[in-house]
C-alpha cells in the first residue's frame, strides 16, 4: 500500500486528532504543518512528531506534500484550497467546504480541471454508528422512510471555546458550524434534498465571551444563532432540522428517521458510534442495535485515508465535493428561504455514496 504525503494547514483546536491520523492510516504520512501563527505550527509539529513545520507559502510549494488538509478558519477555507490546488496538491477541507456557493464551485472546477481530489468533512459518516444506520434502512428495518428530525441546540460556543468571534460572523452560526454534520447524515442516508424552508433570527445582537483568554469582550453577531429547517428530499422524506446556539436545556434527541414501520434513533453525527436504536410499530421496547465493525471512536482523518485510496484505486471517494457542496447549498437556501418567505428549490444534488468497507475502502487493510 502507497502512503501519499499529507500537510496540515490550520493547526488550531482540531488539528491534533488529524495529525494522529499518520499512525492510524497506513496511507498516510504526515510530513508538514503549518498555520499562520508559525508557533502554533511549531507546537503541534513537536507534540505529534512531524517533521516540518513550516510557514503555510512554504507548505504550499514543498515537493514534500502531496495532499493538503485545510483546518483554517471557514473564511480561509476557499482561498487556501485554490492555492493548494493550483500547486497540484489533493485537498481535503474541513467544513464547510467554502463560505459561498461561487467559491466552492472555482475550487471544484479547478479540482476537476487539474485532476486532482478535492474532498470535505465531516467523514463521521463512515463511522460504525452512521453505517449501522445505512444498514438499517437499506434493508427496510423500518419500512420506507417517511421523514426525520435533527436537533442541534446549545447555549453558545462563547462559553468554552478560547476564540469564538467567527462563530458568530457571516458564514458562521450553529447552522454552518454544525449543520454540516446532520446534513450530510440525513443526505448519505436518504439521497438528494429537493427544496427546503426556514426561519432564522439573531437572538442576541451581542454575546459576551465567558472563556479564556478573551473573557469579557464582546462579540457582534453578524448571523442567526437559532435556525429552523424544514427539507424536502428526492426520495420522498420531510425532514424537520433546528440549529440553535440560543437554547438554555432541552430533551430532544439528535436525529431520528421515521419509516413505515418504525422509528430509527440515529446517534450524534458528531461522532463516529452509537449508540444506535430502533422501535418498530408492535414493539413495546426501543431496541438498541450492535454496532457494524468499523471507526466507533474519534477517527477524524478517516475520510482523508479514504480519499487517498479512493485515488489510488480510481473510484470516486465518498466525502467527495459534491455531496459538500449540496450541503452547502441546502444551507444557503435555508436562510435564503428565512429572508425571502418562500419555499427554495435547490439546484444541486448528489448521489447517496456506497456503503464503507473499513479495511478495504481506506489505508488501515
Amino acid at each position: 500500500m502507497k502512503k501519499m504525503k499529507v500537510g496540515i494547514i490550520g493547526c488550531g483546536t482540531i488539528s491534533g486528532i488529524y495529525a494522529e491520523a499518520g499512525k492510524r492510516f497506513r496511507n498516510i504520512e504526515i510530513t508538514a504543518c503549518a498555520d499562520l501563527d508559525y508557533s502554533r505550527a511549531q507546537t503541534l509539529a513537536e507534540k505529534h512528531g512531524i517533521p516540518s513545520p513550516l510557514h503555510i507559502e512554504q507548505l504550499l510549494a514543498s515537493s514534500d506534500v502531496e495532499v493538503v488538509v485545510n483546518l483554517t478558519i471557514p473564511s480561509a477555507h476557499a482561498q487556501v484550497s485554490l492555492e493548494a490546488l493550483k500547486n497540484g496538491k489533493h485537498v481535503y477541507n474541513e467544513k464547510p467546504l467554502a463560505l459561498k456557493r461561487r467559491e466552492a464551485r472555482e475550487m471544484i472546477g479547478l479540482a476537476r480541471e487539474k485532476g486532482l481530489r478535492l474532498g470535505c468533512a465531516p467523514d463521521t459518516f463512515l463511522g460504525a454508528g452512521l453505517q449501522t444506520c445505512r444498514k438499517l434502512i437499506d434493508f427496510g428495518a423500518i419500512g420506507e422512510p417517511v421523514g426525520g428530525s435533527g436537533f442541534m441546540l446549545a447555549a453558545g460556543v462563547e462559553l468554552w471555546h478560547p476564540s469564538p468571534e467567527f462563530f458568530y460572523k457571516k458564514g458562521g452560526g450553529p447552522l454552518f458550524d454544525m449543520g454540516p454534520y446532520y446534513l450530510t447524515a440525513f443526505t448519505t442516508l436518504l439521497g438528494p434534498v429537493r427544496r427546503v424552508c426556514g426561519s432564522a433570527r439573531i437572538t442576541f445582537p451581542e454575546r459576551e465571551i465567558k472563556s479564556e483568554p478573551l473573557a469579557g469582550k464582546i462579540i457582534e453577531v453578524e448571523t442567526p444563532s437559532h435556525i429552523a429547517a424544514v427539507l424536502d428530499f428526492e426520495s420522498g422524506p420531510v425532514v424537520s432540522l433546528v440549529t440553535s446556539f440560543d437554547v438554555q436545556a432541552h430533551g430532544m434527541p439528535f436525529m431520528e428517521i421515521y419509516g413505515s414501520e418504525g422509528t430509527l434513533s440515529v446517534p450524534d453525527p458528531n461522532t463516529f458510534g452509537g449508540p444506535v436504536r430502533i422501535k418498530r410499530h408492535k414493539e413495546s421496547d426501543w431496541t438498541e442495535i450492535p454496532l457494524e465493525p468499523g471507526y466507533a471512536d474519534n477517527s477524524r482523518g478517516l475520510g482523508v485515508s479514504e480519499m487517498i485510496a479512493a485515488a489510488q484505486n480510481g473510484r470516486e471517494h465518498r466525502a467527495n465535493a459534491r455531496t459538500a457542496y449540496h450541503v452547502l447549498d441546502i444551507m444557503h437556501s435555508i436562510l435564503d428561504s428565512s429572508e425571502s418567505g418562500r419555499h427554495m428549490e435547490m439546484s444541486s444534488s448528489m448521489t447517496r455514496p456506497l456503503p464503507f468497507s473499513p479495511g478495504t475502502d481506506e489505508g488501515e487493510g
